[in-house]
């Protein structure tokens, strides 16, 4: 199986959830679905795949080149079956991190908080897919060709991966009983979407929750879910959601006097205000 086929059976499926949700939402009168919004994640998704374009070749090289140095062969100490259950175990722990650091790192939350920019939660918002987000995953994902992980089942893996973060975007789908307790879920990425003072910075997982009942970030959904982050955007100009924190970041490298604020205004927490 190849990205190719990943996507070729998919994005049908995505756009068929979306499609049956918009009816959902229309037939009940909910109100999931604003045109703007949705126009705005469009937006999103476009710069992220032109951006792509230019830089998945040489992302996947890096990952190739590295791969020579590896320390063992996953592939030649499991057998194939458990090799992709091992690979799509290691892409989600290693993206917990990613994830993780990109909420509580400056520069990182400027690449990610796109992602966060709708006040809604429907499909459409896991189309809000950051620019740069593949190049800020780099540093995080040479750890698998390097410890043994092919970068070809990687890469189909992570696709796959991907489209499962499709499923947890929606008010549509309640709680799925004892999966809860091993996978994310709308309920469980509902949560991770709020604003609200209990969900800030919980649920970071892509495909299993396990990592954040072990690391202390797990959060269950119990109150009404404020969509949005502390800040919200107020605009649906993608290229502006794009680069507002980077704007942020800059007028507070140059307010700073101290050289640690310099440093902070950029490698700080993202709620961080310089001294002046």
């Amino acid at each position: 199986m190849t990205e190719f086929d990943i996507y070729l059976y998919g994005v049908p499926i995505v756009l068929l959830l979306i499609a049956s949700e918009v009816a959902y939402s229309t037939f009940h009168n909910l109100g999931f679905y604003k045109i703007k919004d949705t126009l705005a994640g469009l937006g999103l998704l476009a710069g992220n795949f032109f951006i792509g374009l230019f830089t998945k070749g040489s992302i996947f090289l890096i990952y190739v080149y590295l791969y020579q140095f590896k320390i063992m062969t996953v592939s030649e100490l499991l057998p194939m079956w458990l090799v992709w259950v091992m690979t799509f175990i290691m892409i989600d722990f290693v993206y917990y991190w990613y994830h993780r650091c990109s909420h509580r790192v400056r520069f990182l939350w400027a690449v990610h908080m796109n992602h966060h920019s709708s006040e809604e939660m429907n499909f459409t918002v896991s189309l809000r897919q950051a620019w740069f987000g593949p190049i800020s995953k780099v540093p995080f994902f040479i750890a698998l060709p390097l410890i043994g992980f092919d970068p070809i089942i990687t890469a189909v893996a992570g696709v796959a991966s991907t489209l499962w973060g499709v499923f947890g975007h929606t008010q549509w789908i309640n709680r799925l009983g004892y999966l809860e307790y091993v996978f994310i879920t709308p309920s469980s990425h509902r949560v991770h979407h709020g604003s609200n003072e209990c969900y800030i910075d919980k649920n970071y997982g892509n495909l299993l929750i396990i990592w954040d009942r072990m690391f202390g970030t797990f959060a269950e959904e119990k109150e009404q879910v404020v969509y949005g982050i502390r800040d919200n955007v107020k605009t649906y100009n993608p290229l502006k959601i794009t680069f507002m924190f980077w704007q942020v970041m800059w007028n507070d490298f140059q307010s700073s006097k101290s050289y640690k604020d310099k440093f902070l205004s950029f490698f700080g927490t993202p709620e961080w205000k310089s001294r002046v």
